[in-house]
């Protein structure tokens, strides 16, 4: 088989198309938690930490004024954004607890797998033997 062959039955393998789609759905789906983190969940945190946009929130490491704009205060100097990163890590939260809540609901949806009890070979050995003696 050419190495074009091999690829082409690589690629349309039903896991691979799975994960390239899942991909794709999951890059949407990103953009759909960054905007409720980002417009929906951080400004009221923002307006109890002093009404300024939370992911703005830096602490200057180069003796940077802190009423500068974060990206301003980047530009002078190296800043510790931490406010930038409890917005990421707040996103991700939220995306880790949707995609469990969906694997969650696959699940239950899934019939249940059929238990395959193994019998051990000398339990059948015995039963052969007992119906022999029954005849």
């Amino acid at each position: 088989m050419s190495m074009m062959g091999e690829f082409k039955l690589f690629a349309m393998k039903g896991n691979v198309v799975d994960l390239a789609v899942g991909v794709i759905i999951g890059a949407a789906f990103s953009k759909i938690v960054d905007s409720l983190v980002q417009d929906i969940i951080m400004p009221p945190i923002g307006r109890l930490f002093g009404g300024l946009d939370f992911a703005s929130y830096y602490v200057p490491l180069n003796g940077q004024n802190m009423g500068l704009p974060l990206l301003e205060a980047k530009k002078a100097g190296a800043v510790l954004a931490y406010g930038n990163f409890l917005t990421v890590l707040i996103n991700f939260v939220i995306l880790a607890f949707i995609i469990f809540l969906m694997v969650r609901a696959m699940n239950r949806m899934r019939p249940p797998a059929a238990v395959v009890a193994i019998i051990p070979e000398d339990v059948l050995l015995l039963r052969e033997i007992r119906d022999a003696l029954r005849r």
